[in-house]
């Protein structure tokens, strides 16, 4: 499987990237959106477990069939690998948001922001018409506004790369309703609170000056996934 997915790219340029064979293809888009739920480590957590977001999705299925339709727009040095993929699945742009967190301050402490996800690779493990589990890791920019009452909590423009690591569970209700949970993990470069540096862990490296930045963010989300048939002369 993991061979199958350096074939993504390929069979994107065979099928989407040669205007003069440009054609009508008509392929599934997959729009999913959902609640999630945010554990940030720390004074934030001490504060409050539990903040809010908003878990989004667009991709473009190109599903067995689509591939195999248009196999000729191919290289052939990936063709036949290509057709044993069951899907290609493609995000239209790099500045579709992965989440978008909203979450005012119920006890002492709120965050709004949001986090992009460039750039990811995924491995299914079960890969079934009605199941799909797929694990995942990816890079990610989040930028994020927090403010508190409390004083160990001073107010924060969060704004760091990271990576993420992940699972997502996705069930299909009918081929065009499907149901997806999952759970991420992200870590980013360590910003301490109230700065854009490093706070006191640029100082001393231990735990407890870690333990004083945000570096790990983990997100709980459930998402509905809609699905709707798009053409477009490719």
């Amino acid at each position: 499987m993991a061979s199958a997915r350096l074939l993504v790219l390929p069979v994107l340029f065979g099928l989407l990237a040669l205007p003069a064979l440009a054609e009508p293809i008509t392929v599934p888009v997959d729009v999913g959106v959902g609640p999630a739920a945010y554990v940030i480590n720390g004074p934030v957590f001490d504060d409050q477990p539990i903040h809010t977001g908003l878990k989004l999705s667009v991709q473009a299925i190109i599903d067995q069939a689509t591939i195999r339709a248009h196999q000729d727009r191919i290289p052939p040095s990936y063709r036949q690998q290509a057709l044993r993929m069951r899907e290609v699945r493609y995000t239209p742009s790099i500045f579709i948001p992965d989440t978008l967190i909203i979450s005012p301050k119920i006890r002492n402490t709120g965050i709004y922001g949001v986090t992009w996800r460039p750039l990811s690779i995924g491995l299914p493990v079960i890969d079934e018409d009605s199941v799909r589990l797929r694990l995942a890791a990816g890079l990610l920019l989040t930028y994020a506004f927090l403010y508190s009452d409390l004083p160990e909590i001073p107010t924060t423009h969060f704004l760091r790369p990271g990576i993420d690591l992940g699972a997502e569970l996705e069930i299909a209700i009918t081929p065009s309703f499907l149901v997806s949970l999952g759970w991420s993990s992200g870590f980013y470069v360590p910003q301490g609170l109230g700065t854009f540096g490093l706070g006191a862990f640029g100082e001393r490296q231990d735990w407890d000056a870690l333990r004083q930045t945000l570096w790990h963010f983990g997100q709980g989300f459930v998402k509905l996934h809609f699905r709707f048939p798009y053409t477009a002369d490719l």
